[in-house]
């Protein structure tokens, strides 16, 4: 896992029914490396539902959008029991820095991928998922620099999730327009935009620090 001073910035982290959760998953036994490879595990749910419901008919469509939803939403929770229960648990191993990055960014591509396989445009998929891999990479790479981690957006992991996770339950409402897939191909759209953006803030802010040292 990643050490505390370099950990995202989460309001959650500090509930009363995350520290609870935690608390329980730590005392389980349950590693923080497990519930990383778990949240690779939720975003193939989620990209298989949102790559099937493209072709699907309207009742399973729904099931599949909302299944697609619930995976995202997992997907993130398993991303903040990680790191507590490696930092508050007390878990930390030699390998959780690597269990701590790796997964996120098959999550994005699973996730955005099949996004972009449902609605028929696996090119936008694809470069959703790219954009946000290189967030990641551009955040990673001011930390190799030796400056802190550069959590911010428009398009930071949160902001992607949330923004897909809206357009799933949003696009059950397309029956009333007739429509299928517009909301989704508009929110890919807005999360390459968002995350190449993003990628080019981050990288902006690497090259002021260096110079300002």
């Amino acid at each position: 896992m990643a050490q505390s001073d370099d950990r995202r910035p989460l309001s959650s982290r500090d509930t009363g029914w995350a520290r609870a959760i935690a608390r329980r998953l730590s005392d389980s036994g349950i590693t923080p490396n497990q519930i990383s490879m778990a949240s690779m595990a939720m975003a193939a749910c989620a990209g298989a539902a949102f790559w099937l419901a493209g072709g699907a008919p309207s009742g399973p469509r729904i099931a599949l959008l909302l299944a697609a939803a619930l995976f995202c939403q997992l997907r993130l929770l398993c991303n903040l029991f990680d790191g507590m229960v490696a930092i508050e648990g007390g878990k930390q191993s030699a390998d959780g820095p690597f269990w701590n990055e790796f997964p996120d960014r098959i999550a994005d591509i699973l996730i955005l991928a099949g996004v972009g396989y449902g609605i028929g445009a696996p090119a936008l998929g694809w470069a959703a998922a790219g954009f946000a891999v290189l967030t990641a990479y551009t955040r990673e790479l001011g930390r190799n620099c030796g400056l802190p981690a550069d959590f911010s957006g428009p398009m930071a992991k949160q902001h992607r999730m949330a923004m897909i996770t809206a357009a799933a339950l949003i696009s059950l409402l397309e029956p009333f327009w007739r429509g299928q897939g517009e909301v989704l191909t508009v929110a890919l759209w807005l999360i390459a935009v968002g995350a190449a953006v993003t990628a080019l803030r981050r990288a902006a802010n690497i090259v002021r620090g260096l110079r300002g040292r």
